[in-house]
Parts: structure tokens; sequence; C-alpha cells
């Protein structure tokens, strides 16, 4: 009798301990739904694929007032260009005169992102395609300034704005990723960065409305700080008091309440080759929801069957290892895939020696074997890079095999593949994972 007596009591505990954490947990959501929105759409990452998207690219006259900006150095011509393709231009309704003619003439155009119109297209795609949508990156030096020139801040809020509208409109995932690209190394860079946090919720409502379209992840509103345990950085984790901003994120009574997804190294898990050795990564990525490996680069084929197996194995194995490692520390596993890379025209001024198309697309059999490697190895989300950057040839939106005559720089094409190929090849990546993880896909199915 005793005995029952006990385990009575010690399940009457729990129960009001439970009932206790819900009520706590009712209480902050209660307190949070003034700031963020509730009933999201897109309420999970998992069984999704996001891409980035920079919205860098400016033209002259196209209101920005900063000229040839992600074209080219100043000027956008066969001496002065930084992109390895043109986009196909038949879909926008603002197009750019550059530098480059045809052979009949004919100036080659090209987009502003600062037309909201541009980005219109670019989402209408992602709908198209059943691309989940994207992940808009914020740089540090578009963040909130402490004081002074707002030019660049105001530059960044309209790339942001124009985001937020055209993935309402179409109904894709929107997401907040502040790339530390550019940051100082300086403690006072996380003040910045919540005082950024605080203006989109604020002013933009960035994240505000019933049935709001911004990502959520484990019921939070998702953000991502990318760049964090590089080698190459002039900041550490620790010089950097990044700890302060992820705390605000998660914690914060008013803007908190938010999942984090950090974007670290390849080599994250063992801290070597492309990582900063320092054990303290491992203790930040403890404390977020989702960790992105950065593979940009690092992985490679010829075209061959075995440089394909080999790449297969190498890759799959890889994540296997990431996969196991994320569910020991209780976090989310979303790696990057990428369709190739290029950096010619960006770099061979600086080093005559820079290589065309080092890591050729071939017809998207590379891009398609990266995400089965990836999928095969455990991952359950994607993160596709980059729906628009052409300046590396990592560009999923439609890019054109129509080339203009030139002396000094070089384009990749779609090899004939049709200008819409990547995006075809990123909505099936995102198809298979909806299939094979279906408890993921509330909100999705309804929006194709």
């Amino acid at each position: 009798m005793q005995k029952k007596s006990n385990i009575y009591n010690m399940k009457r505990r729990a129960f009001y301990k439970a009932a206790a954490l819900c009520a706590a947990s009712l209480l902050t959501l209660t307190a949070l739904a003034g700031k963020h929105g509730t009933n999201p759409i897109h309420p999970s990452y998992k069984g999704r694929v996001m891409t980035g998207y920079q919205g860098w690219f400016r033209t002259p006259g196209d209101g920005s007032k900063r000229g040839w900006v992600h074209w080219g150095a100043g000027e956008f011509g066969d001496d002065n260009c930084t992109v390895e393709a043109f986009p196909e231009m038949d879909e926008y309704e603002n197009k750019y005169a550059s530098g480059f003619k045809y052979e009949d003439g004919t100036p080659v155009e090209v987009f502003s992102s600062y037309d909201y119109q541009t980005v219109d297209t670019h989402f209408r795609w992602m709908k198209k395609y059943g691309i989940d949508g994207a992940m808009v990156q914020r740089f540090f030096g578009t963040t909130l300034p402490p004081e002074g020139d707002m030019f660049y801040f105001n530059d960044g809020i309209r790339v942001l704005e124009n985001a937020q509208k055209a993935s309402a409109k179409y109904g894709r995932a929107l997401t907040v990723m502040y790339d530390l690209s550019g940051a100082p190394d300086d403690a006072d860079a996380s003040e910045r960065l919540i005082n950024d946090w605080k203006y989109l919720v604020d002013e933009l409502k960035i994240t505000g409305g019933e049935k709001t379209n911004y990502l959520f992840h484990n019921g939070k509103p998702l953000v991502s700080i990318w760049g964090l345990g590089f080698t190459d950085r002039p900041y550490t984790i620790k010089s950097l008091g990044i700890e302060k901003f992820i705390r605000f994120l998660k914690e914060d009574k008013e803007y908190g309440g938010c999942a984090v997804m950090l974007g670290v190294p390849t080599y994250f898990r063992t801290l070597d080759r492309d990582t900063f050795p320092d054990p303290a990564l491992h203790e930040l990525i403890k404390d977020c929801d989702v960790v992105s490996p950065w593979f940009v680069g690092r992985f490679s084929m010829d075209g061959s069957d075995e440089s394909k197996n080999a790449m297969t194995k190498r890759l799959e194995g890889h994540v296997s290892k990431d996969v196991e490692f994320c569910r020991q520390l209780g976090v989310d596993y979303a790696p990057v895939i990428y369709p190739g890379f290029s950096w010619h025209n960006l770099m061979y001024k600086r080093d005559p020696n820079v290589g065309f198309n080092s890591i050729p697309r071939l017809k998207g059999e590379f891009y398609s074997t990266m995400a089965n490697a990836a999928i095969a190895g455990g991952a359950e989300m994607l993160y596709a890079a980059m729906f628009d950057e052409v300046d590396e040839a990592t560009a999923i939106f439609k890019i054109t095999d129509k080339i203009p005559p030139t002396k000094n720089t070089r384009f990749i094409t779609n090899e004939g593949m049709g200008s819409d190929h990547y995006l075809k090849l990123t909505g099936g990546f995102a198809k298979r994972l909806r299939q094979m993880a279906p408890k993921h896909s509330t909100g999705i199915n309804q929006l194709r």
C-alpha cells in the first residue's frame, strides 16, 4: 500500500511539474504574441529546402544611387566584370544595359535587386518550382549602425522589404540570415545585432502576423547567424561576443523566444582544416537549434563514374557522422548544397592563374549528387547556396546560354539544359525531403 501511495505521489508531482511547464510556456507565448506572429504556415525547417538570397545587385538608374554593384567593379563590361554568368532576362520588367554587347550590337541587359519587380520574379519562381523559401542575407555592414551614416542600412532594408512582400505574396518561407562577413573583432558587434533585430521586429514586423510566412523551427521564429568558427575571420567567438546576441534571441521577453541556426565551416565537428580549433564552437552549438556547415568549394567531381562514386561515398559518410554528432548535441542539421563553382572573372586580376569553372556543373549532375548524398547521409533539411549568386557561379535561378563575344571574361551556361534546370532540380530535392518526412510537411503541400 505504501509503495502504491509513493507511486501515486510521484505521478502527481510529475503531473503538476508538467502542468507548470506548460503554463510557463503559454505565458511565454502570450508575452511574445505582440512581437512574433502566430500559427505560422511554415512551422518547421524539417522537410524543406531553403535557398540563400543575396539581393546585392545594383545598377545605374535603379534608384539606389550606388551604380554598378556586384556586376562589376565600378563599371560593368569586359574589363570590369565580377560575375560568372548572365541571367535569363525574358521575365523581368526592368532591365539595365551593360557594357557587353551581342554580335549584332544589342546590349546585354541585367536586373537590379533594388527593384521590387526583380524580387517578385524570383519568389514567383520559388513557388512555381516548389522551393520552400529563402534565407535573406543581412550583412553586418547593413545592420543598424550605432550612429552616423544610414545609407547602407536603408539599402539593406530595401532588400529585406522586397523579400518580405514577395515571400508573403507567394507563400514562401522567409528567414533573416545575419552574415558576419565584415564584422569587426569587437564585442560591441553583438549590441549592434541586437538593435538591428529589434528594428526588424518592431518596424518591419518581420516575424509578425497571424499565419505568418516567416520560417519557424521547434515552434519558434528561426534566425540564422552565418560565419562562426572559420579560420579566415578577423574575429573569434569570444572576441565577437556572439553569445550575448544568441542569448538575446532565445531569452529576451519581448524580442526573444527564437530558434537559432549557426552557419559553420565544413569541419566543425572535428575542429580542423577550415575550422578554428576552439571547443567553444561546440558549446555554442549546444545552445542553438540548427547547425549548417558550409560545403561550397569542399567537394567536387570531374564527371567520371569513379569520381562521382568517390564523392558520393565521401559526402554521405561525412554527413552521416555530422548528423550523429548533432544528434548527440541535441541540434538539427541543414547541410549546404551548391550547383558548382567558378570565380575567374571576380579574381583573375588579382590572380592571373585562377581557374575557370573550377567545380563544373556537369549539366546538374554535380548538384544532384550533392543533394542525394546529403539526404542519404541523414539530412532532413537542406540549404541551397545560392539562389542569385552569379558572382561565384552558385546561382540556381534562370541563367542564359546566350553569351556575348568577349576578350577578357568567360561565362558558364546551363549547357543546353534550359534556363530553369536548377530550379527544377531544387524543387525535386524538396519534394523528396517531404516524401521522406511527411510528419514535417504541415503547411507545405497546400502551397504548391
